[in-house]
């Protein structure tokens, strides 16, 4: 038995920026062998956009993390006629080229199944292949984030501006509805014994996301833009400040039951014979009263002080948690959210999944442009005389 559920399986990753690469990351924590597929030069754009301009990019360590990377001038007759030998062979190609670009590489479905019919071709897009829209560019902010009514939904009240997503917010999430759907179809091949391709988009990956409340809207029902924090029409299911300035946020649903124990917890137990706040309905009509009751108590203590008080009472909550925490979170240490690299000096995250019985990769740095070029073309059955004519030629770097 092979040492990882993907031992074996050859995945070319002819993308660019997040979620197409991103979806062949998650094959090779499990073990594949992902080929990316860079120009020659600056390589994959993605490459360049850590906010901190380091040379080492750290956007790009996460979505990169494991592969091969093959600098290869597909403008090039040449450097396509390596693409299509490599995909004879493959048993996935991942590509979120805009539709325009792929027929003019010659890098279609029509191109490469032919090639090889047990091959997954697995393309994603912005607004997916039909349509009008289906030849438009797009990044997760403005179709995942911004059309599907996402960025509108989550501002904090009806004046404040629509936020800004963060980098990657839309694409990682439909980068798994991508292997997701690359999967399905390798089951499908175990079945048939045939590949095809598989789609999936930014936008519908959004809408999915945002499924509640376009489900509700479908069905005609309204959906208000929610009002402001000292607003809420639950005041137990809010966010609230703590003296160390940190946040959490409650979900206390089952009020018969819970509320009592919070208020002994709190020091507030004089709230439950409160007429405002003695019913579930009493509470409703008075929730803004009530937020400010609780401003008023959490207030008084660190964050710290609140998580044991909470979690002793057993109510829900969350920590608004800060970048900077993540590194120390010892519950994403211990579910493997959180994962070293291979030599142990550096953190990573990790895919958001895991099976029973099967083991991930101890995560590789990302690759130097066409770092494997060579290995990857020996891999493939090219001699050294081809290759150097290839880098003659300027097709391989």
């Amino acid at each position: 038995m092979s040492e990882h559920l993907f031992s074996g399986l050859k995945v070319i990753d002819c993308a660019s920026w997040i979620a197409g690469p991103a979806a062949a990351t998650i094959m090779s924590d499990f073990g594949a062998d992902v080929i990316k597929i860079e120009p020659p030069g600056v390589g994959d754009p993605w490459r360049a956009r850590s906010t901190s301009g380091a040379a080492n990019d750290y956007y790009w360590q996460l979505t990169s993390r494991n592969k091969r990377s093959l600098a290869l001038d597909l403008k090039h007759e040449a450097g396509r006629a390596v693409l299509y030998r490599l995909a004879a062979d493959a048993d996935v190609f991942v590509t979120n080229f805009p539709l325009p670009v792929r027929d003019r590489l010659k890098l279609a479905p029509a191109d490469l199944l032919p090639l090889n019919p047990r091959l997954i071709y697995a393309s994603f897009t912005a607004y997916g292949e039909a349509g009008d829209e289906a030849h438009k560019t797009g990044f997760d902010s403005t179709a995942y984030w911004a059309r599907t009514g996402l960025m509108d939904a989550v501002r904090a009240d009806v004046d404040t501006p629509p936020a800004r997503s963060a980098p990657g917010m839309g694409d990682h999430p439909s980068a798994t509805g991508l292997y997701a759907a690359i999967v399905t179809a390798l089951y499908r091949r175990e079945k048939t014994g045939l590949g095809g391709v598989v789609r999936s988009s930014l936008l519908q990956n959004g809408l999915w996301a945002n499924g509640c409340f376009v489900q509700t809207r479908l069905f005609g029902e309204p959906v208000p833009h929610r009002p402001t924090r000292e607003a809420a029409p639950n005041a137990l299911a809010n966010h609230y400040r703590c003296r160390d300035d940190r946040w959490f946020i409650m979900a206390l649903f089952n009020e018969e039951r819970q509320l009592r124990p919070l208020l002994d917890a709190i020091g507030r137990e004089d709230l439950a014979d409160d007429p405002r706040f003695a019913t579930k309905e009493a509470r409703k009509q008075n929730a803004q009263a009530l937020v400010a009751e609780l401003d008023a108590v959490f207030a008084t203590r660190d964050m710290a002080e609140w998580r044991k008080i909470l979690d002793g009472v057993g109510v829900t909550f969350g920590v608004v948690g800060r970048i900077d925490d993540v590194a120390h979170d010892a519950q994403m240490q211990a579910i493997g959210a959180i994962v070293p690299f291979a030599d142990g000096k550096t953190l990573t995250v990790s895919s958001p999944f895991h099976l029973e019985g099967e083991t991930k990769v101890a995560p590789r740095y990302a690759p130097a442009v066409g770092q494997h070029s060579d290995d990857v073309l020996r891999d493939a059955g090219y001699s050294a005389d081809e290759i150097g004519r290839l880098r003659k030629l300027g097709v391989l770097a």
